[in-house]
């Protein structure tokens, strides 16, 4: 049996829904432990391009079991168009082939209005949220307000939930943000609907599916990357949840002893979406150019992300924290064409040399970059199947990276197709 996490090493972005996709193969049940549809995993076979938002990014395998772990904020009106979306394509035709756990919670368009007026009120000091409710949602759920799964699919309590809820809700919308309530006999008239197409899928998936005596591999999936993390991450610069690999345990209900290995992935450069510091950002010639060839807009948002250099400071600070046992590195092939390519190897700061990410954003948004600088290839990758056909430069761009950070390197993406892959070293194995 393995059970391996994967987790993204930087701001989200790293191309994890792929690897999940390519590593589904090995495994029986795939969950998603955390986050909303804040998040999107694009994924492309056999030439057709699929967006995930909520639903595992294996559900493009057959007989495999996904999971949409307690640690998920669902909103249902994304995840029903994402069920419908999945079937007409020809998935989701097993019965109980998606599992979703009952103690999930609700995101509901109050949410949604909250977030959106905060964001608008705080002018040049928002944080870039998707305006999802991902956020509110996750501070009901810690204030002991949320709604979740198991009270939505029986009606009488999802009403009583309601009632219980919105006064409060709705005098901070009114009386605070400025912004407009919400009724009960409203919401129930636009989600018991919802609520009746999603019945079939809750349950405890603790007992159901995780807690097995049969041998089986899980593959746990993460989204957005761990400097996104709301403690680990570049704080207050963040998402709402707990991205690192500890959190896969919370978020599903599997216990901590039974995960095997985790697994990061990093992008071959590094992006970030929305506000915060970027140390390695750089300007607009080479920038556009990794923006351009890696298409390097949110699945999510379509918002263009910023691009710059590989900062491997900020992949070190994800190695400690998730405890990573290897390493994927993704889109190395858009990195073709450069004659030259830097790494961002440290930091400095008022004249001391940092191997450690900032504690403060303030401090963050100082420090210089410390690169080296190592020589590019102008060879187009993406029809390399083995890693001896790759350039001299690029292999040894793989290999500088893996000796710096000392971690292994299991395989190099090379392209959005599962086929586009070149493994070095299966985990499941």
């Amino acid at each position: 049996m393995a059970n391996i996490v994967i987790v993204g090493t930087q701001w989200g972005d790293e191309g994890k829904g792929k690897i999940v996709d390519f590593f589904t193969h090995y495994a029986d049940v795939v969950v998603r432990f955390q986050g909303g549809n804040n998040a999107g995993h694009t994924l492309v076979v056999d030439g057709v391009k699929t967006i995930l938002h909520l639903i595992p990014s294996g559900v493009l395998h057959s007989k495999k079991i996904c999971v949409i772990g307690n640690g998920v904020v669902i909103d249902p009106k994304v995840l029903c168009s994402e069920i419908l979306t999945l079937k007409k394509a020809g998935y989701l035709k097993r019965a109980k082939a998606l599992r979703i756990s009952h103690l999930a919670n609700l995101i509901l368009p109050y949410h949604q209005r909250i977030d959106q007026l905060r964001e608008a009120a705080k002018g040049d000091l928002k944080i870039g949220t998707t305006g999802r409710g991902i956020g509110p949602c996750y501070e009901d759920k810690v204030a002991r307000r949320g709604i979740r799964m198991a009270d939505f699919v029986r009606p009488e309590i999802f009403e009583k939930r309601l009632e219980d809820v919105l006064p409060e809700r709705n005098a901070y919308l009114e009386k605070v943000l400025g912004g407009q309530p919400f009724s009960v006999k409203e919401l129930l008239k636009e989600y018991l609907p919802l609520a009746d197409t999603l019945r079939g899928y809750v349950e405890d998936v603790g007992e159901t599916v995780l807690h097995q005596k049969k041998k089986q591999h899980i593959l746990f999936e993460g989204a957005q990357g761990t400097s996104l993390d709301v403690d680990h991450g570049t704080y207050p610069y963040v998402t709402s949840s707990n991205t690192v690999a500890g959190f896969a345990s919370c978020g599903s209900g599997l216990g901590p002893t039974q995960i095997h290995q985790v697994v990061g992935v990093a992008k071959a450069y590094t992006t970030r979406v929305g506000s915060g510091p970027f140390p390695t950002e750089l300007g607009e010639e080479t920038g556009q150019y990794l923006r351009e060839k890696g298409g390097e807009y949110g699945s999510t948002t379509g918002r263009p992300r910023r691009c710059g250099w590989l900062d491997l400071v900020v992949i070190r600070h994800a190695m400690k924290v998730n405890g990573l046992t290897s390493l994927v590195l993704t889109k190395l092939d858009v990195l073709s064409g450069l004659k030259k390519i830097k790494l961002g190897v440290a930091y400095r700061l008022d004249g001391k040399r940092l191997n450690t990410v900032p504690a403060t954003v303030e401090d963050l948004e100082r420090v210089e970059p410390v690169y080296q600088e190592v020589p590019g290839w102008r060879e187009d990758l993406t029809g390399v199947t083995k890693w001896r056909q790759l350039p001299t430069a690029a292999r040894r761009y793989v290999e500088r990276i893996q000796d710096l950070l000392g971690v292994g390197i299991t395989s190099v993406s090379i392209g959005p197709s599962r086929q586009q892959h070149i493994v070095l070293k299966n985990p499941f194995k």
